[in-house]
């Protein structure tokens, strides 16, 4: 009777277990993917992909994307992940709170979502000239403090994959490969910078992290240019001291 249940434990792993590697195929393929390329992707049989995406189907956790009629993520996946949105925030807050005290400076807390920076919480600054942006407002990877940090967290295949995509080409392979040398940079000091490159008049500086479920997510500082020269001691500073209490609060990664 053990030895039973014991593959009926085994069978229902190995089933989560496809059932997220399929999922995890279809995070980043907003069009979706047919039935083959899903099961090409995760080394599986048609068969199996169908009788898995089936019931995810039922649970809303995928659909049929109407235009190019291939399987992507579902709205019940969408719920789950402004629930976890939320938790980050929730854990964040003080720490943007505390940033700002410390610089005077406003204070971002953004997510990697679909190839773009999205705002989900900001703490304004306590000058009267200061940045401001929306939450809900979405910024490019490659021009942005935020962006860069999170691309500086990635394998280099990904960080390119990511730029390219967004530049659509405008950029030479030179540029490319320049951008890639400065991810490096990040990855030494642990912090990003924009300078007048996304906004002009706007610098920045920020670093990124991951949360429990692998998310990309990046605090960042914005400054009127005319006096970042004289604060960024201040906020690399907060930044440094901020990123320690995040890796704390995020240990498990």
């Amino acid at each position: 009777m053990t030895e039973e249940y014991d593959k009926k434990d085994r069978s229902g792993i190995q089933v989560i277990a496809r059932a997220a590697a399929i999922l995890r195929v279809l995070k980043d393929e907003r069009g979706g993917l047919s039935l083959g390329q899903i099961a090409s992707r995760v080394d599986l049989p048609r068969s199996t992909v169908q009788r898995i995406t089936g019931a995810l189907a039922a649970e809303r956790f995928v659909i049929q994307d109407g235009k190019s009629g291939g399987i992507r993520l579902g709205p019940e996946l969408g719920a789950f992940a402004e629930a976890a949105n939320f938790n980050v925030v929730e854990r964040c807050r003080t720490i943007l709170n505390d940033i700002t005290q410390a610089t005077g400076e406003t204070t971002d807390l953004a997510v990697l979502r679909n190839g773009s920076m999205i705002f989900l919480d900001q703490v304004p600054g306590l000058h009267r000239l200061r940045t401001v942006s929306s939450v809900g407002e979405v910024f490019p990877l490659s021009t942005t403090a935020n962006g860069r940090a999170c691309l500086a967290l990635m394998p280099e295949g990904q960080a390119r994959d990511l730029i390219e995509h967004e530049t659509a080409g405008a950029l030479s392979d030179t540029m490319v490969e320049a951008l890639l040398g400065e991810l490096q940079d990040v990855r030494d000091t642990d912090l990003a910078y924009d300078i007048d490159e996304h906004t002009p008049g706007i610098s920045a500086i920020g670093f990124a992290f991951r949360d429990l479920s692998g998310n990309y997510h990046a605090i960042s500082v914005p400054v009127p240019s005319l006096r970042f020269a004289q604060v960024r001691d201040r906020l690399e500073t907060a930044l440094k001291q901020a990123r320690a209490r995040i890796m704390h609060e995020f240990s498990a990664n």
